[in-house]
């Protein structure tokens, strides 16, 4: 019984800072480096920990067209479950909204060549669990990340948000912690 008044007490503590974050438009103060301390992850504004919105595949397309985002596969699919599909089953609405943020703010074309499918690493913030997109390399959106995110080494930077935009050899792999702004 204590753990589910514990656990209650802290769903509304998050709640509230939420809240508290939304409606005052206040900004928390995050040092570069700095963890969540309860959730164990890179503290990020407006946080409210591991309770995310998921979205089905039909869900997140929806939105990614409505606003011009495009998105292929290797196998032309989208079985979640398949490697060389891509699928946006059980993405989390923060990373989608991540991707509609950036294409709007950058005004680049942003294609989506890996979503929640199986075949990526895995971990807590990983495709799989909904915070990982991959997007085509065009120079229109490599040139806006490395000219108004930070470099953190590595072939990474990281948005004033909080995400992570790691340049692999044939992609962007971006770990949304947030919408980024949305």
């Amino acid at each position: 019984m204590r753990n589910i008044v514990v656990r209650a007490l802290v769903v509304a503590a998050s709640a509230a800072t939420a809240l508290l974050l939304t409606t005052t438009g206040a900004q928390a103060s995050v040092q570069q480096g700095e963890t969540d301390p309860v959730f164990d992850r890179p503290a990020v504004t407006a946080d409210v920990g591991p309770y995310v919105t998921k979205l089905t595949h039909s869900q997140a397309t929806s939105r990614l067209r409505s606003s011009g985002i495009t998105w292929s596969s290797s196998g032309n699919c989208s079985n979640r479950n398949n490697p060389t599909c891509t699928s946006f089953d059980q993405v989390n609405l923060a990373t989608i909204q991540g991707a509609q943020t950036l294409k709007s703010a950058s005004g680049c074309a942003l294609n989506i060549t890996g979503g929640t499918e199986t075949g990526h690493a895995s971990g807590t913030y990983s495709h799989w669990n909904g915070y990982k997109l991959d997007y085509s390399l065009y120079s229109c959106v490599g040139n806006y990340i490395r000219n108004n995110f930070g470099y953190i080494g590595g072939n990474k930077w990281q948005s004033g948000s909080g995400n992570i935009y790691f340049l692999e050899s044939n992609h962007w792999d971006v770990t949304y912690y947030n919408c980024g702004g949305c």
